[in-house]
């Protein structure tokens, strides 16, 4: 599959069951072997297709508010990580676990898990760790689904808390409007 054109904007595509249930417009900041990293802005707008599962959590919003968020996507880590910035600074990691991304020629696809682990100043916590046994409970994801993403976020922790972090020699410097480095 090609690679995305730097600068071009292309659809993050959430998929659940195999349909379309969100998207949203982002802007390619880097496509190369490493990484796939994509930018937002405050006030992105959401588009919700009609879906036979129901209605997507976030379609009571039609974009994106509080912050901008450059997203880095490995080929196949179920989970990227954001780097949420408020007023052109950055703010936090977050580190957002999900289905591998796959690509077409214009969109990339993923679905939300829910778990998530928020990075703040070196020190790390969980967030939604509910959330995983939710999907579970109303069929978003199986069991063997969940127990994958409890393995990948266990994965994850180990390596923060041995201060393994592959994104921050890269990305810790970048700043909107900039390009990537390597």
């Amino acid at each position: 599959m090609p690679r995305f054109v730097v600068g071009s904007t292309v659809q993050r595509r959430e998929v659940l069951h195999g349909e379309v249930w969100m998207t949203m417009p982002v802007q390619v900041v880097a496509d190369d072997d490493d990484v796939l990293a994509v930018w937002f802005e405050d006030g992105t707008p959401f588009t919700f297709p009609s879906h036979p599962y129901g209605k997507h959590p976030w379609s009571d919003q039609d974009r994106w508010i509080g912050s901008s968020v450059l997203q880095l996507y490995r080929p196949a880590d179920a989970y990227s990580v954001w780097a949420f910035f408020q007023h052109g600074r950055f703010d936090h990691w977050y580190i957002n676990f999900e289905k591998p991304y796959r690509r077409g020629d214009d969109w990339f696809d993923t679905d939300d898990h829910g778990l998530d682990i928020v990075v703040r100043d070196g020190v790390w916590q969980w967030k939604d760790r509910d959330d995983v046994a939710e999907q579970v409970a109303c069929g978003r994801l199986t069991q063997a689904e969940a127990d994958a993403v409890w393995r990948e976020a266990e994965h994850v922790a180990s390596a923060l808390d041995h201060g393994r972090c592959w994104w921050v020699p890269r990305w810790q410097d970048w700043k909107p409007g900039s390009p990537a480095h390597r």
